[in-house]
């Protein structure tokens, strides 16, 4: 026989091929095998740190986004929130002859030199202040040609006020809906 060799069996443990002596040729294999190796960790890493990096700016997007929305929506609650709770609390409130006429002289007070004018209140407010004398329903300086009179059209608390030029509404639910839309814009 000739030209023959002793082959060493494959190592089981590692199911690696046997060595084949030359240990400059396995040193060479081995660090392009490791070069290879790190160059595509190297590339793993890149696409893995690119995705995580498109996927950060998504979020970041998403929530520049999101706050001004979920502050709009959070300024619309808490107007409604306080529309409703002054809605409750002036609903509440007990209707007397002061309330009653101080309605009624704001509203005066914004009546122009007019010859003539209707003031309209509550059934209920009219006799109220008639009960308790109201100067309010005297003639005086302001109110000289002023008419009294109960209106279904006016709910406790506010009144109507009928000029040639137009009404001057004092209405709590008229006054409230004027605050609501000054705060919607």
């Amino acid at each position: 026989m000739r030209d023959a060799r002793v082959i060493c069996p494959a190592r089981p443990e590692t199911g690696l091929a046997p060595a084949s002596g030359d240990p400059s040729r396995e040193q060479a294999a081995f660090e392009r095998g490791l070069a290879e190796g790190e160059k595509r960790l190297g590339e793993q890493l890149l696409r893995q740190r690119t995705e995580l990096l498109e996927l950060q700016n998504g979020i970041l997007t998403s929530l520049r986004e999101a706050v001004p929305q979920v502050v709009r929506q959070s300024e619309s609650a808490l107007i409604q929130l306080a529309l409703e709770v002054a809605h409750k609390l002036v609903g509440d409130l007990p209707v007397s002859a002061e309330m009653v006429g101080a309605v009624v002289r704001t509203a005066l007070a914004q009546v122009e030199e007019s010859a003539e004018f209707h003031v309209y209140l509550h059934a209920d407010d009219l006799a109220l202040l008639q009960k308790c004398n109201s100067p309010v329903l005297l003639p005086g300086p302001g109110n000289e040609a002023a008419r009294f009179q109960a209106s279904p059209e006016v709910t406790r608390g506010g009144c109507l006020v009928q000029t040639r030029f137009g009404v001057i509404d004092t209405r709590r639910e008229t006054k409230l809906e004027l605050i609501r839309e000054s705060l919607d814009t």
